[in-house]
């Protein structure tokens, strides 16, 4: 088991209302994602993964991920069961428009 935290700094606060959203189910091959609201437009994301040495490949994705979506003020909370670098991005996005969606 792998632990770390990524900091990043956003362009911009993410938009919505919602307090917290989560999306995904840990299971062979995927993820959970949490994310929470924090104050400013600094971004942590905390990795939890059973697949250890892959740190540089998840800065990576992360990395793509802040640049495209812009997640700031988010504490993200990532559970991995082993998910593949796609299924990480396409859960992140799915959890930054969730987040962002007005209740």
């Amino acid at each position: 088991m792998e632990q770390f935290t990524i900091q990043a700094e956003a362009a911009s606060r993410c938009g919505g209302t919602r307090p917290s959203a989560i999306i995904g189910v840990v299971a062979s091959g995927n993820l959970e994602i949490l994310l929470e609201r924090i104050e400013g437009t600094g971004c942590a994301i905390e990795v939890a993964t059973s697949a250890t040495g892959f740190r540089p490949i998840w800065e990576a994705v992360i990395a793509d991920f802040v640049q495209r979506t812009s997640p700031g003020g988010l504490r993200i909370s990532i559970n991995d069961g082993g998910a593949r670098p796609d299924t990480v991005s396409l859960r992140l996005m799915q959890g930054v428009r969730l987040i962002s969606e007005v209740p």
